[in-house]
């Protein structure tokens, strides 16, 4: 009886959604018994159960009152995978189906605090629509304190269409990429503030690549991985920030892959920021770059003169601050290429100005500037630190990214290491994957030998002493 009441069901349904979806969603459905007006169904998954709900729970309730009359109501039977939660028992859901009352889950917090000790269970329940997380944006990094110019066009032009129809248009994902300092984070979290200002219905998260990759690490060690994924395959608005940071860590690109697939089948926006283009990202699985190439990559460069200008003037503005005008093209014409240290720049002369009682002029602002700008280190990357190796030890760049076991072009690569350790913030594993695809064994290992050559051999010594001489320049 239930199966011909099913099937009877899956006729109608047939008829009513696309081939492709019938065959996904309706076919693996396993009818098990029909009690009075109650039909349980078994389904493979919790996902897919939740799929059913959000996707199909209309034409659901239309067949099983077609077939079963007012009263009718659907039991689920899902199956669950080995968890710390049923012990491979399979548990039920129920909702009537018609006149239901609508239940409401509890505020789902994500776990953002490294003080959280387990994630939360993400699972939605029938007649939800929504999860009631906070956002984690910044009011301050709205479009309105954006100022727009000829190094951002299009990015901005992007964002705004992508906030306007969040999952609709072409720019999805929508990977933001320049160097650091230059608004990545500002215009990132600009569109989930106007996704939540046009449509506050929607989910909306942002979240740092580090601090995806330590919930995904909480979430292994307490045996929470399903919860995880499930929360963030609930999110209508993703934006992860610095998605390079991924480089080197296999489970979190996977983990991460699976929860971008799901996101963009389901018509979800993904935002992502990078300090490079797809192309030129390094540690990263190819099915994940690939990815990131569907939607729209926009750069940020560097800000010309009007748009530094337009800068200052705004922050000034929005602070109640007046400015000589010498002062702020003095600024703009010394702070050049970061945007941070710009506004870095404004602010530290606000402070000498207060705390030293001392009138805004431009000599106070060339003496600041000044000790600014030498004061300030140059930023050294993996990439500038490869390049003054290779250039030193006459070699080419290929060379070193090969896999070839020639002595001096892997002392070459040894000491690139060796540098990138020592002259930058990045972890060993985003070190390896960017000099020559290693992991972050090989690269503990070199700096091990280039120490021990340092104190064993001294024209080995002077050759490190040459060359860090020439990156700290």
């Amino acid at each position: 009886m239930h199966e011909r009441v099913w099937n009877n069901c899956l006729n109608v349904i047939k008829d009513n959604v696309p081939s492709i979806s019938f065959r996904t969603w309706f076919e693996p459905i396993v009818p098990l018994r029909l009690e009075q007006d109650v039909l349980t169904i078994q389904v493979p998954s919790p996902f897919f159960y939740e799929y059913l709900e959000e996707q199909y729970i209309d034409i659901l309730r239309k067949v099983l009152v077609k077939e079963l009359g007012e009263e009718a109501k659907l039991e689920y039977n899902v199956v669950m995978q080995n968890n710390s939660y049923n012990n491979n028992k399979p548990y039920t859901v129920k909702f009537p189906a018609k006149n239901a009352k609508e239940i409401r889950n509890h505020p789902v917090k994500v776990p953002l605090d490294s003080s959280d000790n387990a994630i939360r269970n993400p699972f939605v329940i029938p007649g939800i629509k929504k999860l009631d997380i906070d956002p984690r944006l910044n009011p301050g990094n709205s479009f309105d304190n954006f100022v727009e110019g000829e190094c951002n066009r299009l990015a901005r032009s992007a964002g705004y269409a992508v906030a306007n129809n969040p999952g609709g248009t072409a720019f999805n994902p929508l990977l933001i990429y320049g160097d650091s300092g230059l608004g990545k984070t500002h215009l990132a979290q600009a569109i989930g503030i106007e996704v939540k200002t046009l449509f506050p219905d929607k989910t909306v998260l942002y979240v740092n690549a580090n601090k995806f990759q330590t919930q995904f690490v909480d979430a292994i060690r307490n045996n929470n991985k399903n919860d995880f994924l499930h929360f963030y395959q609930m999110i209508d608005v993703l934006i992860i920030d610095d998605v390079h940071e991924f480089a080197g860590k296999e489970k979190t690109q996977d983990t991460f892959f699976h929860i971008f697939n799901h996101l963009h089948q389901s018509g979800k926006q993904l935002i992502l920021t990078s300090d490079k283009p797809p192309v030129e990202l390094q540690g990263l699985e190819q099915r994940l770059i690939s990815r990131f190439k569907w939607g729209l990559s926009a750069d940020l460069q560097s800000p010309d003169f009007e748009t530094r200008m337009a800068i200052l003037t705004k922050k000034t503005y929005n602070d109640g601050i007046e400015m000589p005008e010498e002062v702020l093209e003095y600024i703009a014409s010394h702070i050049t290429d970061n945007i941070r240290e710009l506004e870095g720049a404004l602010i530290s002369l606000l402070a000498q100005s207060t705390l030293n009682k001392k009138e805004i002029t431009l000599d106070l602002a060339r003496e600041m500037i000044d000790k600014l700008i030498k004061n300030t280190k140059r930023e050294v990357s993996i990439d500038y630190i490869q390049k003054m190796v290779c250039s030193y030890y006459n070699i080419g760049l290929e060379q070193m990214q090969s896999r070839t076991r020639k002595r001096e072009i892997v002392q070459a690569r040894q000491v690139a290491m060796f540098f990138s350790k020592s002259l930058t913030k990045s972890s060993l594993a985003t070190i390896g994957s960017q000099i020559g695809g290693k992991d972050h064994a090989t690269v503990l290992h070199a700096c091990k030998t280039v120490n021990n050559l340092i104190e064993t051999d001294k024209r080995f010594r002077i050759q490190i002493d040459e060359l860090e001489k020439k990156l700290k320049m």
